[in-house]
């Protein structure tokens, strides 16, 4: 019994100092970002886009999709979502790999702002997404954080943003997407190299359905609304 204490005591402790070090160079990467470019001229850069939009030029169901598919409790909680940590961790033990992240949407803006080029470790580089992320939420509103991300997700095919997005796939400006348009874009930023329309139409149809059955889930949209969405993909433009 004391030689299974004097192990579970070494293996804590080497943990703990392991644990440290990630957090001490992870805090490091994330001081080092913001030195370099501040967060407010990082944003004032991106709006300065000429394909930067505002929520206010997407349909209404398009953010709801994209909240109910990537992060449905993103309005509740804060830089982190414990709850959601916690069940990634469950289900990537479970199947034995990474199937199953835990970021928010805030994470995944700090990322695309900062951190999209980094090739260091995921650890490292993820424990300075979480700093970045504690300061957006900080200094920016729910919808602020949520526009960022749109318009700045990776789509697949080059195009970063919705609105080149839209352009590129769709030929139209987001405003003018209908609803089965919507939901199938805000299914494609999970994973860009399978979910882009021009790549596999099949797997692409089935994000989409993972996000109309989301959104009836979570109260966005009613069953019957769902139903009357079209089985078939949206006419896609080929590059």
């Amino acid at each position: 019994m004391k030689l299974f204490f004097k192990i579970f005591i070494v293996i804590f402790v080497a943990l703990l100092v392991i644990g440290s070090v990630f957090l001490y160079q992870g805090y490091n990467m994330y001081k080092e970002a913001i030195s370099e470019t501040s967060i407010n001229d990082k944003i004032t850069d991106i709006k300065s886009d000429e394909n930067y939009i505002t929520l206010s030029e997407v349909p209404d169901i398009f953010p709801k999709a994209i909240i109910a598919v990537e992060d449905h409790r993103f309005k509740e909680h804060g830089a982190i979502d414990i709850i959601a940590i916690c069940r990634a961790i469950v289900s990537n033990i479970k199947a034995m790999e990474l199937v199953e992240g835990g970021s928010t949407i805030t994470q995944q803006v700090a990322k695309n702002l900062y951190f999209i080029e980094d090739n260091d470790s995921p650890a490292i580089r993820k424990i300075a997404e979480i700093f970045l992320a504690n300061d957006l939420e900080n200094l920016y509103s729910k919808d602020d954080i949520l526009e960022l991300y749109m318009n700045t997700i990776y789509y697949g095919d080059g195009y970063y943003g919705i609105k080149e997005a839209c352009k590129g796939y769709l030929n139209k400006e987001p405003k003018d997407m209908d609803i089965n348009e919507s939901t199938m874009m805000a299914g494609i930023p999970n994973a860009p190299s399978v979910y882009a329309p021009t790549i596999n139409p099949d797997l692409t149809k089935k994000r989409q359905e993972k996000v109309i059955y989301s959104l009836v889930k979570y109260g966005y949209i009613t069953q019957e609304e769902a139903d009357s969405i079209s089985d078939s993909l949206p006419q896609i433009v080929e590059k």
